[in-house]
Parts: structure tokens; C-alpha cells; sequence
């Protein structure tokens, strides 16, 4: 009693012998997806496709190791029993901050090493970042982790979800908020506001893509975090949730210096190549 047997299970198939989970299947789609919509607009910013490949690759890597060693860090207790399940990242454990975190550091690095404009880079990133984590939050789905609390099978009934979300989110007899999905449709809705604004040169300005990353995502996530039961905390406050308050104080501070600047107001869609590829303006 209790067993759901309509949950999906986990892993997707067998290699020689080997489990290939549905996690690992998705984070490779959501960084595909993210690869191909950092490299168009990187090309048409000027910057050759070796330079994108090894600025996504190396981002990629460390931006995993970062959101393991986020997660480890703010779940010690959780490890010091089993310290060599650190190492098990396909039964998931990987926190989005930590990954930003360690992306944004690896692409300051390599803007430094490739001469080209920290903020142009991140801004060009951003769609990427927007589209790995709506698509990676589904990897957290088939792990039946990341959740909120219970609710009734009514409740999400009338969400007028899919029955595989509402079943999937039947774990051991009890129906879970299903705030992956919260996350993932907030991220969607971000991106699609940002592809279709991005275009216009009287909307954004050089740095603002990043500004309406922290604001738009920042806000998403506060909510959302204060519905999960497995926060990360420090004392009595959740981590995301005091992260996401400083993203968006950030953000809104950003767009502020940017707009008083005033007459060196910059259209991050132009085509002026020269502000990416060099460095002489940062």
C-alpha cells in the first residue's frame, strides 16, 4: 500500500550494463538546447565557434561542479556518513545557485583569456541559462525531487495537469506540489519575454539581459522556494530564497546605473561586433 506504480521510473534504459537515467538524459538535452542558442547569437556577435565551444564547454563543467559543491556544502550532514556518494550526481543533488555561480566565474575567466566584454558574454548567455533550467527542472521531475509540500490529488486536478505530472507527483501514497514545474514555466515565460524583446534596440541596453535574468528569476524563485521542502538553509533562513532577494536587488540596481549613464546608453542588439570581441571598454 502506499507504492505508486503508475511513477515513471528513473532510469530510461540499460548500456552494457550500465543504468542510463532519465536525469542524465535531460541535463545533456537542456545543455544541447543551451549550446545552440549561445552560439547563434554568439556568431552573430562575432565571435567564432571554437571560442563559443570552449566558452561553453569549460562553462558547462564548471557550472556542474559548482551546483554539486553548493548542494554539498549546504547538505554536509547529509554526506558525512556516505562522504563517496558526493560523487553519485546521476541520483541527482545539484543546486541551479551553485551552477550559476560557477558559470559566471568560468566566463569572467575566459572573457579575460579571449579579450572580449564580460558583460557582452553574459548577456548572450543568458537565453542559455533560461533554457537549461526550464529544461533541466524536469530532470529533478523523473527523481521525484525538488518538490513542495502535499496537497490533494484534487488540487492538482484542477491545475488541469497531465496525469503523468499529477501521478509522478504521487510519491508514496502522498501528492506533492509539483514546483518543478512552477520553476520551469516561469523560466519559459522568461525566455520567451526575453527572445521576443531582445530585438528591439530601444529595449535593451548593453547589461540588461543580465539584470532581467536576476529580477525576473529572482522573484520566481522566492516563491517558489518558500513551497519546497528540501531547502538547503543556513540557521532558520533558506539559502535560495535569500539569494534570489539579492539577485533581484542587484538586477534592479544594475538597470539603474545602466540608465544613468544616460548618453553612453549602449543596444545590446547591435551590430557593432567590435564591443564584444575587444575588451578596451571594460
Amino acid at each position: 500500500m502506499g507504492l505508486n506504480f503508475l511513477a515513471i521510473d528513473p532510469i530510461a534504459f540499460e548500456l552494457f550494463g550500465w543504468p542510463v537515467r532519465w536525469y542524465g538524459i535531460i541535463i545533456g538535452l537542456a545543455i544541447l538546447v543551451g549550446y545552440i542558442l549561445f552560439t547563434r547569437e554568439a556568431s552573430r556577435k562575432g565571435i567564432d565557434s571554437d571560442t563559443s565551444f570552449d566558452l561553453l564547454f569549460w562553462t558547462v563543467i564548471f557550472g556542474l561542479v559548482g551546483a554539486r559543491i553548493y548542494y554539498v556544502i549546504f547538505s554536509s550532514n547529509s554526506y558525512l556518513s556516505d562522504p563517496l556518494s558526493i560523487f553519485r550526481v546521476w541520483e541527482g543533488g545539484m543546486a541551479i545557485y551553485g551552477g550559476v555561480i560557477g558559470g559566471a566565474i568560468t566566463i569572467y575567466v575566459l572573457c579575460q583569456r579571449y579579450k572580449l566584454s564580460v558583460i557582452n558574454v553574459f548577456d548572450i548567455a543568458i537565453p542559455a541559462l533560461f533554457a537549461g533550467q526550464l529544461i533541466g527542472r524536469w530532470g529533478n521531475f523523473m527523481n521525484q525531487e525538488a518538490h513542495g509540500g502535499p496537497v490533494s490529488k484534487a488540487f492538482l486536478e484542477n491545475l488541469a495537469l497531465p496525469n503523468f505530472i499529477i501521478e509522478q507527483m504521487n510519491i508514496n501514497g502522498t501528492y506533492y506540489h509539483p514546483t518543478f514545474l512552477y520553476e520551469s514555466l516561469w523560466n519559459l515565460v522568461g525566455l520567451i519575454a526575453l527572445l521576443l524583446l531582445r530585438p528591439r534596440k530601444d529595449f535593451f541596453k548593453r547589461g540588461e539581459l543580465v539584470a532581467f535574468y536576476m529580477i525576473w528569476y529572482g522573484i520566481g524563485r522566492f516563491w517558489i522556494e518558500g513551497l519546497r521542502t528540501d531547502s538547503l538553509y543556513i540557521g532558520p533562513l533558506r539559502v535560495s530564497q535569500i539569494l534570489s532577494l539579492i539577485l533581484v536587488v542587484i538586477g534592479i540596481g544594475l538597470v539603474l546605473w545602466i540608465r544613468l549613464k544616460g548618453k553612453d546608453l549602449v543596444p545590446y542588439y547591435t551590430d557593432d561586433r567590435s564591443r564584444v570581441v575587444r575588451n578596451e571598454d571594460e
